[in-house]
């Protein structure tokens, strides 16, 4: 367990030490090896298929599901009352993790085991589980989640699906259609969100040879075409009351609470999607020649190489940091809490802003890989022969499902100001400190003995920038900031860089003292590499939600203050650059 806890978005105001987080190089050798088993699982019974799978050979899919069941990979969010393993989430992110190899397959998986199965572990009474979980957890049953609709995505409370008590009341009738259904073509257990008496938003456990329930054709899709996305249709569908899910009226939380999971089980998938994407890009640079010479010794590609090495290195390190997090709140749980699930479901909303942090960056670090992938592949990268147009196309859902990333970028924020505004956490007067400090410059000195000095000075000062921009909003809009989406957007991707930057230095940190000394030239040179574009971004952010909020002396003086608190000073980045390129390249995988 960390030295301390922090509440969800603290790390904004706290200054956090190497002891509060948890890596990768702290998995014990129990999560090693289910990490290792899911692995071999996903190379020797998923890759050889993966030709049938991506043709959509859909009862192949469902024999792996089966499969995954009898290695207990179904079952490791599930309580062990009801024959799970109920492992923390740093276990249950790795092998989301390793199941990413996978390809589609990895989305059948992780739909089933996190929106699939979780709404039925946190919300459902002991008759619902012991009637349906140990076929969802075996794999005997797929199960899926039916939240989207087509008239509603982001907007997920202006769903139109409705149910009504029978005139018996024994039966729930539900009426209306559910969109882009992953495993809707395969799954026996739906959870299906409607409004009673169009008013009362709630959940369903809903089977899938229910009468009035029929799945439309499946979605022919850009990219994960191995995986079944369809229309669950409801035309009076007969749902026994027993089957509600939660309380009437209380579907939002059980929507919201398992996105929270799923937002932050796509950043583990995501991550492990990357380091494949960056292996097969290494590999193929040094197999291509131009001009006499691998490609791979060219600086163009090795930039390439190296600026995508080091945001895997901050992806994987805000991963593991958020499950760290969670996995510490939880266990001050007792088992024995009579409300234990609702208690544990708060646990994991506390940290809301991390898993929206995590699903927008991990997702757009991959997203930057494949297309550095495809690059350095030229025309190649082009053709479906090739594994780099594959990962091309199936990379770019994972910036629109769990919320799109506008959306989370959004939550960022508002969920910040409200928490702030409950006093959950003390941001006024912290923001009234960064604007002291803003009017009186500092002269401390870095001290160059102390690992990361510089980049720990930047963590800081960067947060004194985010205080700084979001009071200067809160100020001038109010309550009306909610509507100012631009600023919002711009404010978030400040507070998502702190927090990579941040994870990436303390990990560093704290695995420092026990490398070898090459490896820690490749962490140092990771850190210096991610930093310095990290902070770019972080910095381009602050000033554009600058000149949208202020102008005149106000916008004068602002801007200094973002210059001071983002000045970065990253000498030797380039040598930094090709020391952890000529790594990667001699490896050919990830390093780290």
């Amino acid at each position: 367990m960390a030295a301390n806890i922090f509440k969800g978005a603290e790390y904004l105001i706290s200054a956090a030490s190497c002891s509060d987080v948890f890596t990768p190089e702290d998995f014990t050798d129990e999560q090693r090896q289910i990490g290792d088993t899911t692995e071999q699982f996903v190379l020797n019974e998923v890759v050889p298929l993966r030709e049938r799978i991506e043709h959509h050979d859909l009862p192949l899919t469902v024999e792996l599901m089966r499969k995954c069941g009898e290695l207990g990979l179904l079952m490791i969010d599930a309580p062990e009352e009801y024959g799970g393993l109920e492992l923390d989430k740093a276990t249950s992110m790795l092998a989301a993790e390793k199941l990413s190899q996978a390809g589609s397959f990895s989305v059948t998986y992780s739909a089933h085991t996190g929106i699939g199965t979780l709404p039925l572990v946190y919300y459902g009474t002991k008759e619902q589980k012991e009637k349906y979980l140990s076929r969802i957890i075996s794999g005997e049953w797929i199960a899926a989640y039916c939240l989207t609709e087509p008239g509603s995505g982001s907007d997920a409370l202006a769903a139109a699906a409705t149910a009504t008590l029978s005139a018996d009341g024994t039966h729930y009738l539900l009426n209306g259609t559910k969109q882009f259904i992953t495993n809707g073509g395969i799954a026996n257990l739906f959870t299906v969100f409607a409004k009673i008496d169009k008013q009362h938003f709630t959940a369903f456990l809903v089977e899938r040879n229910t009468e009035g329930l029929s799945v439309g054709l499946e979605e022919n899709k850009m990219g994960v075409r191995g995986s079944s996305t369809t229309q669950i249709i409801l035309d009076n569908a007969m749902v026994p009351v027993e089957n509600l899910l939660g309380e009437i009226g209380k579907g939002h939380k059980i929507a919201f609470n398992v996105l929270n999971v799923g937002r932050f089980k796509l950043g583990a998938a995501v991550t492990g999607a990357a380091k494949v994407t960056l292996a097969t890009g290494i590999k193929y640079a040094n197999e291509r020649k131009a001009f006499g010479v691998t490609i791979g010794t060219f600086g163009a590609i090795r930039e390439k190489i190296a600026d995508t090495t080091a945001a895997i290195f901050a992806s994987e390190s805000v991963v593991y940091r958020l499950a760290g997090l969670i996995d510490d709140r939880l266990a001050t749980i007792p088992k024995d809490t009579p409300n234990y699930y609702e208690v544990y479901q708060q646990g994991i909303e506390e940290y809301s802003v991390e898993c929206a942090i995590i699903k927008v960056f991990c997702s757009e670090v991959l997203a930057d890989a494949v297309d550095a992938v495809v690059q350095i592949h030229g025309g190649y990268g082009f053709i479906q022969e090739y594994a780099a147009e594959g990962y091309y196309r199936d990379e770019r859902i994972n910036r629109i499902w769990e919320g799109t990333n506008e959306i989370n970028r959004l939550l960022i924020p508002g969920i910040i100001l409200k928490r702030a505004m409950k006093g959950d956490i003390p941001l006024q007067k912290e923001a009234m400190k960064a604007f002291e400090s803003l009017m009186s410059p500092s002269f401390d000195e870095l001290d160059d003995s102390v690992p990361f000095a510089a980049e720990k000075a930047l963590v800081a000062n960067l947060k004194q920038a985010f205080l700084v921009v979001a009071g200067t909003a809160v100020q001038k809009f109010m309550n009306t900031i909610k509507d100012e989406q631009e600023i919002l957007l711009a404010v978030a991707d400040v507070a998502i860089n702190i927090f990579a930057i941040e994870s990436a230095v303390l990990r560093a940190g704290k695995i420092l003292p026990k490398l070898s000394e090459g490896k820690k030239a490749s962490v140092s040179a990771a850190v210096k590499v991610f930093t310095f574009n990290a902070a770019e971004t972080a910095a381009t952010a602050a000033r554009r939600a600058a000149y949208y909020i202020e102008e005149g002396d106000n916008l004068t003086m602002l801007l200094a203050g973002i210059r001071r608190f983002t000045k970065y000073d990253a000498t030797g980045l380039l040598k930094a650059k090709r020391q952890l390129a000529a790594a990667a390249i001699e490896a050919e995988r990830y390093i780290f």
